[in-house]
């Protein structure tokens, strides 16, 4: 199972509006509101590398009122 995790930098109080969207999509499997410079990180899961990839730029980085991402992924074997 391949993980990422994703923070969120959305417009000023669309925190809600995004997190909402971001329940309906299955390979999320955490997702929590933040303070500090990113304002939602969202765990990632797909057993599959590529389909982890296409959640995060086909389905995250075009949600309505997301103004940037930043994209950690794990390392295989460091887990």
């Amino acid at each position: 199972m391949d993980t990422a995790y994703v923070l969120i930098n959305c417009e000023l109080g669309k925190e809600k509006e995004i997190i909402e969207n971001l329940r309906n999509i299955d390979a999320i499997k955490e997702i929590h509101g933040t303070f500090g410079e990113y304002d939602i990180i969202a765990k990632v899961e797909h057993a599959q590398k590529h389909k982890l990839e296409e959640t995060i730029v086909w389905n995250i980085r075009r949600i309505n009122h997301v103004r940037s991402t930043l994209t950690l992924m794990g390392i295989e074997g460091q887990n």
